[in-house]
């Protein structure tokens, strides 16, 4: 395989898609090759544009750090989709896409006259993925389906963060928007499959995502344990395996997770306590972590708060337990391993120059060094895709623009 080529080289994405879910299916698909416009209002374009942090140049021209994350590697296009002739120029480019992604409200796209309906009689192989909080598609339709949606409210209702935070403190939001990213990571695999599919149908089709289900897929454990055993569980209180951290020691926390009694006897030993092993009360992970709150609690706390994290990783590392340091951005950054992974990558920015950002994470031995074509200005590209895509002329396009259609 040549290695500057890209798995999804060729495929045409055409994206109508705002804040998170959207973009970081479109980022990923982006991201491997696959050519990705981005359909923005020209008023103010995709709302993440204005979310902080905002960083100034030199100049005074400022930049979002929010909007960077999620669209590096597309081009900008701006439409006015409430005229006539931004509904047709949308539909032209849909005719000539491979794939098209939205996160708007559902149906919006559809009282257009843009939504799949409409779009794949124009275009049989088209895939179009609709995003949504609670589901879009008919026969799967529920009485949350119109309601409106963020990542928090998903992580709410889909049982996250009734599981996360401490035993006497309330539900917890888990630092990191995973009803919108990870729901967009299955938008994006997902549309792998119908591109697949298509290979052997030649058709397209319509995937619904919902970020509801998407939190509860997440959640699977804890739906699991209540449907076999009708037990709620319940945040800080771990009632199937222990000992489970993260655990204090003296400059700040460990993760540790004990998930076999071979390792509850290799931590016995590294913590210098062989004589717990066969003890009653820790023969299994059920009891040891009914005694977690008490006896043994104040056994394992203690070892982990004499120590500091490096002293406690090594330790039980050499004793073969998978564990390590709870870690900051900074760390994160500094870490040498992350470095050999070249994780990171160095992407530019018209504004800022260059700026660092975290990079696929997918490792492939065919695929050479990922992608790092800049976020884009809002309508950077819109005479470069008129003229490529539609044939266009400069003079057709200056017209459009007159008429404030671009």
């Amino acid at each position: 395989m040549n290695a500057s080529r890209k798995p999804l080289d060729g495929i045409n994405v055409l994206t109508f898609e705002i804040q998170v879910a959207g973009p970081y299916c479109t980022m990923m698909l982006a991201d491997q090759g696959a050519s990705v416009i981005k359909v923005e209002n020209p008023k103010g374009g995709d709302t993440a544009r204005g979310g902080a942090p905002r960083i100034a140049n030199d100049k005074g021209e400022t930049q979002s750090g929010y909007f960077l994350r999620f669209n590096r590697n597309k081009r900008s296009l701006t439409l006015n989709l409430k005229s006539d002739k931004g509904r047709e120029l949308f539909r032209e480019l849909a005719r000539q896409s491979d794939v098209v992604v939205e996160n708007f409200r559902p149906g919006l796209l559809d009282e257009m006259g843009l939504g799949y309906k409409a779009l794949s009689e124009l275009n049989p192989g088209l895939i179009y993925a609709c995003i949504s909080g609670f589901g879009s598609l008919d026969g799967y339709l529920g009485p949350y389906s119109k309601r409106p949606a963020y990542d928090i409210v998903a992580q709410a209702m889909g049982g996250l963060m009734n599981t996360c935070g401490q035993a006497e403190g309330p539900p917890t939001w888990l630092g990191v928007a995973l009803g919108d990213i990870v729901s967009g990571m299955q938008a994006a695999y997902a549309i792998m499959l119908a591109l697949y599919q298509r290979t052997q149908t030649g058709r397209g089709q319509y995937i619904d995502i919902s970020m509801y289900d998407t939190m509860i897929g997440l959640a699977e454990r804890s739906v699991t344990a209540y449907s076999l055993t009708k037990h709620v569980l319940e945040r800080g209180r771990e009632p199937y395996m222990a000992p489970w951290g993260p655990f204090e020691c003296q400059d700040g926390y460990v993760g540790l997770i004990v998930a076999t009694e071979g390792d509850w006897a290799k931590f016995c030993q590294a913590i210098e306590r062989p004589d717990l092993v066969g003890r009653e009360g820790t023969t299994s992970g059920p009891d040891r972590a009914k005694n977690m709150s008490g006896w043994l609690g104040d056994i394992v706390n203690g070892w982990f708060r004499q120590r500091t994290k490096a002293e406690a990783t090594s330790t039980l590392l050499a004793a073969g337990l998978p564990v390590g340091p709870v870690q900051n951005a900074r760390e994160i950054v500094e870490d040498p391993h992350v470095a050999a992974r070249r994780l990171l990558i160095d992407v530019p920015d018209p504004i800022l120059g260059s700026v660092t950002l975290v990079g696929p994470v997918a490792r492939m031995s065919g695929n050479g060094a990922p992608l790092a074509g800049p976020a884009p200005l809002l309508g950077q590209h819109n005479a470069e895709i008129l003229t490529e895509m539609l044939g266009y002329t400069a003079e057709q396009v200056g017209q459009l623009k007159a008429e404030a259609v671009i």
